[in-house]
């Protein structure tokens, strides 16, 4: 078995601090990361080829992503059962965590006028959603080979029991929150 890195040993001490607790195995740990993009209004439009988006997402995570399809037909959106309406990566163990390391320390200051994390994405089960409205802040992305720059969602599921042992274990992973999250579950506003 590898040794533990540095980095996981104070993430650990930083949450027994925090959490109160002494047994390893009691805090909240990371279970998964999912990447999608969105492609059901390049499909509808017209625009067939969506090769570039998935090209892009395997740069990106260094994982081949999944097509997924329309369960049913809905009218209104133009949406016949079967059509792709979505691509989507789900990263566990070395390639998750090297992803959540890129994405604090390179890919979140990258971004323009970027003044932290709202802490809205948190759904009460301890999962977090980010959604990054351009991909071609990922260094990964070849932006002299992208036709049209389209948008990422990141969800990070935690085995987190509520938002407050979420927040700080994703505090802890180096998160740039602008908000914290309380002990009640309220979102409270950093003195800036």
């Amino acid at each position: 078995m590898p040794a533990k890195k540095p980095v996981q040993n104070e993430t650990m001490s930083e949450l027994k601090k925090e959490l109160g607790r002494s047994n390893p195995h009691a805090l909240p740990m990371l279970k998964k990361v999912s990447v999608h993009v969105g492609i059901g209004s390049m499909v509808t439009g017209g625009n067939k080829d969506f090769s570039h988006v998935e090209k892009t997402l395997l740069d990106i995570t260094g994982q081949k992503p999944v097509v997924r399809k329309a369960r049913m037909a809905i009218s209104n959106f133009k949406l016949r059962k079967g059509l792709p309406v979505g691509i989507h990566v789900t990263l566990r163990g070395d390639r998750m965590r090297d992803f959540i390391g890129r994405l604090v320390n390179i890919v979140l200051p990258r971004v323009r006028d970027f003044r932290g994390i709202t802490v809205r994405g948190f759904d009460g089960s301890g999962n977090f959603s980010l959604g990054l409205d351009d991909c071609s802040i990922f260094p990964e992305v070849n932006q002299e080979n992208m036709t049209k720059s389209h948008g990422v969602q990141i969800n990070v599921c935690t085995s987190a029991r509520n938002n407050r042992e979420a927040y700080l274990l994703l505090k802890a992973l180096g998160f740039p929150f602008r908000d914290e999250v309380s002990v009640e579950g309220k979102v409270t506003r950093k003195s800036q």
